[in-house]
């Protein structure tokens, strides 16, 4: 047998030292947190340090405090319960007004199905990169998890927006039965919509078809298989739920029925009558008029 060159020998000795400091400044694959210690986490980032932390109280929504938004309730339910009973389910969009409960109704399904499985993880945008390191920290578990992207929308060419496509659809790697996505965004197609775009549509045989631009923006969203969308409410809806509010602080009826004026004032001046602008006047109201 034939022994290696001193000087050979000397190089594989210095790179093997260097791949011994590379190895101790690469990150290392992120570990899996207690899982028992939480029914909802965050994914956090810091720099090349990547980690899944618990959130030992997160913010739950009893199901009976979304009001008027019945019928994406039952939809957005059906495919939950669908899904924690190990039963095909669809990733979910929620779009349409700010403040009509879309996020709301997402903590309400954690509410209701934690005792059945069901983990929620919340991940930022900036973040979606690393969704398949997340899948692979949760494939295999017993528990079904909900990867949560709140108030979603991506810009032209924004790297996360691929990522998202990828693992929505079309990415070779295959993600587990464990898994769905639930996104709220108040945007319908998750992207800007410029009006210089529709100058792309083609009209063939009387049909008219959208340019490349708009496909390409529409196959985001058509990735999703349950569409929500949420509209700002009705004035009778928005005292509807002031009322529930503040009976729920403990207000008494006299009381509501007197907070009518005070609230429609209320959502004047904030140019909204959404479920949150009637939910941040109720907490006011209770606080100087309550018991």
């Amino acid at each position: 047998m034939t022994s290696t060159p001193p000087d050979l020998a000397a190089f594989f000795a210095r790179l093997e030292k260097t791949l011994d400091r590379l190895d101790a400044w690469l990150p290392a694959p992120p570990e899996a947190p207690d899982w028992d210690s939480a029914i909802a986490f965050r994914w956090l980032r810091r720099g090349a340090q990547a980690r899944l932390e618990a959130i030992p109280h997160p913010h739950l929504i009893r199901v009976e405090d979304l009001q008027d938004v019945g019928d994406q309730v039952e939809r957005l339910d059906a495919n939950t319960r669908q899904f924690v009973k190990g039963r095909r389910a669809n990733n979910a969009l929620l779009t349409g007004a700010r403040g009509t409960g879309k996020s709301s109704l997402v903590k309400a399904m954690l509410a209701r199905y934690a005792d059945k499985g069901l983990r929620l993880i919340e991940v930022d945008k900036q973040d979606l990169m690393d969704l398949p390191e997340i899948v692979e920290l949760v494939r295999g578990r017993r528990e079904r998890f909900v990867l949560f992207c709140d108030d979603l929308s991506f810009e032209d060419a924004e790297p996360a927006y691929k990522a998202l496509k990828s693992v929505l659809d079309g990415s070779l790697a295959a993600v587990p039965d464990n898994v769905i996505i639930y996104a709220t965004s108040n945007r319908r197609h998750l992207m800007p919509e410029y009006h210089a775009e529709n100058r792309e549509a083609r009209n063939i045989d009387g049909e008219i078809h959208p340019g490349e631009t708009v496909e390409e923006k529409v196959s985001l969203s058509e990735r999703f298989g349950l569409w929500l969308s949420f509209y700002p409410f009705s004035q009778d809806a928005y005292l509807d739920i002031v009322a529930h509010w503040l009976a729920e602080f403990g207000v008494s009826p006299a009381k509501i029925d007197k907070a009518r004026t005070d609230a429609l004032q209320w959502a004047l001046m904030r140019g909204s009558r959404s479920g949150r602008v009637a939910w941040q006047f109720a907490r006011d109201y209770a606080g100087r008029h309550g018991k």
